[in-house]
């Protein structure tokens, strides 16, 4: 997919209503308040030569960082948020609300705008030592924990 492509999809997420319950919609899902997209995800078929992931891997990078220079060009800087005291809370039994489980269980930080009511945030997943790379784009009213 194309930076442009990604664009369309955030533009379309940040405009369409929420379904009332969950459910799979195109390339993520969207449930009650939200809209998530998988962008770039290691569920794909890269195969096992290390050459081929890496190649992923330096894609879904330059990607993310192209995004995220366009969506600051439309919206500004966004916040910088470590999940980090998220992850803690979660592990300790705090219910985290939909739609953030996902990106607080798998993304160091999350850049975060907020735009027309909405929250958009991008997260990025990067397996610790190896190639493996998620990015993942979610668009809600429910705010962060």
């Amino acid at each position: 997919m194309t930076t442009a492509h990604h664009l369309r999809l955030i533009d379309g997420m940040c405009t369409r209503e929420f379904p009332a319950e969950r459910t799979p919609s195109g390339s993520g899902v969207s449930g009650p308040g939200y809209h998530t997209v998988f962008l770039h995800t290691d569920e794909e078929p890269w195969g096992d030569e290390e050459s081929v992931r890496a190649e992923h891997r330096a894609q879904c990078l330059a990607e993310h960082d192209a995004l995220l220079t366009l969506l600051a060009s439309r919206w500004g800087e966004p916040q910088l948020v470590s999940v980090w005291s998220a992850q803690e809370r979660m592990t300790a039994g705090e219910v985290i609300p939909e739609p953030w489980v996902e990106p607080v269980a798998g993304c160091d930080y999350l850049r975060l705008w907020r735009n027309a009511g909405r929250w958009v945030a991008v997260g990025l997943v990067l397996e610790e030592g190896g190639p493996g790379c998620e990015l993942t784009v979610l668009v809600t009213v429910i705010d962060p924990p």
